[in-house]
């Protein structure tokens, strides 16, 4: 479900998970207040919003943990994609030369990058990874393999190249890994149900002036469902319209070769 929603525009998403559920929630409470009355739910006041204080702050750490874990592990995958196209770059410069084995491990970083380009990053957009980029990763792993058994580098770049292999590697592994989402199930039932009831004890109070009860509960809808509206819109990284492009890989394979 999330993963959908991810996909949607964020004009629907909005619709969905702010706008509906917010003109739900004040709809409601003026439904009760008509139905239970002004002198009943007056009553509760004193009590009620003592709870409420000790609610609103259990509800606000819960939802501000679960964006800055969202924000942050975003930013990882930002900054995953940037390691993968440092080390490409690195190896473009490492094997530089015109012999066949530095030729072939050229061309080997270069088609791996437009197959991550073309494939890795719609497969991600579908929590999925690409066999064709791994079988490409694995070529240029065999090619620099290959020249490093020619002997025309000194050890310590050779060293160096498969070091950027590996950092390629790890970045890839990472950012398939955010691909699949960030926030467990788990912590998603307490945000939607936290959400809810936190709105929801905004039901036990009772004000004289019914139109200034349903703004303030309006806005404590808005707040909490905007909350949930930006950790669903980062929540896939590479999915939807808030996403992390493939830029960077992008400009190295433009800039090394040509592509």
């Amino acid at each position: 479900m999330t993963l959908f929603l991810s996909k949607c525009p964020l004009w629907f998403l909005a619709i969905l998970v702010v706008v509906l559920p917010v003109i739900a929630s004040c709809w409601i409470l003026v439904q009760i207040r008509h139905r239970v009355g002004l002198t009943t739910l007056a009553s509760n006041n004193e009590v009620a919003g003592f709870k409420f204080a000790v609610v609103g702050i259990i509800y606000a750490v819960l939802l501000g943990f679960a964006v800055i874990v969202v924000w942050g592990r975003y930013n990882e995958a930002e900054i995953a994609v940037l390691r993968e196209a440092g080390g490409a770059a690195t190896v473009y410069r490492l094997a530089a030369g015109a012999e066949p084995e530095e030729v072939a491990t050229r061309t080997a970083i270069g088609n791996y990058l437009r197959l991550v380009v073309d494939r890795d990053w719609p497969e991600m957009s579908a929590e999925k990874e690409s066999a064709d980029v791994t079988a490409a990763l694995n070529d240029v792993y065999a090619a620099a393999q290959r020249l490093a058994q020619t002997g025309s580098r000194p050890h310590p770049v050779i060293a160096e190249m498969f070091t950027q292999l590996d950092a390629i590697t790890e970045a890839r592994r990472s950012r398939l890994h955010l691909a699949t989402g960030i926030v467990p199930v788990v912590l998603w039932d307490a945000l939607i149900v936290g959400g809810v009831l936190t709105v929801g004890f905004t039901y036990f109070f009772g004000t004289k002036h019914l139109r200034a009860q349903v703004l303030m509960t309006g806005i404590l809808a808005i707040i909490v469902f905007m909350g949930l509206f930006v950790t669903l819109a980062i929540d896939h990284p590479f999915t939807g319209p808030v996403h992390v492009d493939s830029g960077p890989l992008q400009r190295v394979l433009r800039d090394f070769s040509g592509g």
